[in-house]
């Protein structure tokens, strides 16, 4: 049976999701952030018929976020979204979300996959003396004139806004070492919530790399919030950056698909 979740089934919810607390990321921070009743954002579960949960499906505007730990009804969360679009943004592990690419009545957009780490425990790689600082509001532009020069990131219009709302919510942090008071490098936290955050926008400027600025970075970025009790997760798809990754302790978890719709910038 599926049905709507409302905030009676926030216990069961959060149990549930946290037995992946990488994976369900977005999930549990948009239910802290928005809970389980507004105009942009829905939830709905699939119950066995001991009552027992078995998958979860999120909306947040037109971005849809699946979520099982097995078989799912599959064709019932198909209909629920094509209530409200039949070309859906959506993203997911990737084992849950390209069941849909079967699915009649869906058109799923462009797909990207990526690999999919996590990191429960730091493995320093070496001291520094670098002079790493946490971004405030006032470093917003510096963060995002670093970003336009490197040629792999494709902003967004909403870039400034987005980054605006991460520090004033708490739900980022950038950690930045800068030279002549220009950011070199950088790197930031995103959809920080109670159990895990995501590593996001790690860039160095081009005439300073190979100086392990962004590991640095990294490390004391990664220290920082396992000591606040939260898991690190991140996207890669690019194997030479998933090796320096790895080094610092991530492991590989899965892979994440991504469907959007064309010159879409959506956070999911």
């Amino acid at each position: 049976m599926i049905r709507k979740l409302t905030v009676q089934d926030h216990k069961t919810v959060m149990d549930f999701l946290s037995e992946e607390p990488s994976i369900n990321l977005f999930i549990i921070g948009d239910i802290e952030a928005f809970g389980y009743e507004t105009d942009f954002q829905e939830l709905w579960g699939e119950f066995h018929e001991d009552g027992k949960l078995n998958a979860v499906l999120l909306r947040y505007f037109e971005s849809f976020i699946p979520y099982a730990k097995g078989e799912f009804d599959v064709q019932g969360f198909a209909d629920l979204i094509c209530n409200y679009s039949a070309t859906p943004i959506m993203s997911g592990k990737a084992s849950i979300v390209e069941q849909f690419e079967h699915v009649k009545g869906i058109e799923l957009g462009p797909k990207k996959a990526t690999f999919f780490a996590e990191c429960r425990e730091l493995t320093p790689i070496n001291h520094t003396e670098y002079n790493i600082k946490i971004a405030t509001i006032d470093d917003v532009d510096r963060i995002l004139n670093l970003r336009m020069q490197i040629d792999e990131f494709s902003l967004s219009k909403e870039g400034r806004k987005m980054i605006v709302q991460d520090i004033e919510n708490g739900t980022g942090r950038t950690y930045f070492i800068e030279d002549n008071n220009e950011i070199i490098a950088c790197a930031s936290t995103a959809a920080e919530n109670s159990v895990s955050a995501m590593i996001v926008g790690v860039c160095t400027h081009k005439n300073f790399r190979n100086n392990g600025l962004a590991t640095a970075i990294m490390q004391k970025l990664i220290g920082d919030v396992l000591a606040e009790g939260r898991i690190l997760c991140l996207f890669y798809d690019n194997p030479a950056a998933g090796r320096i990754y790895k080094r610092l302790g991530f492991q590989d978890i899965g892979k994440w698909t991504m469907y959007r719709k064309k010159q879409d910038h959506h956070k999911k």
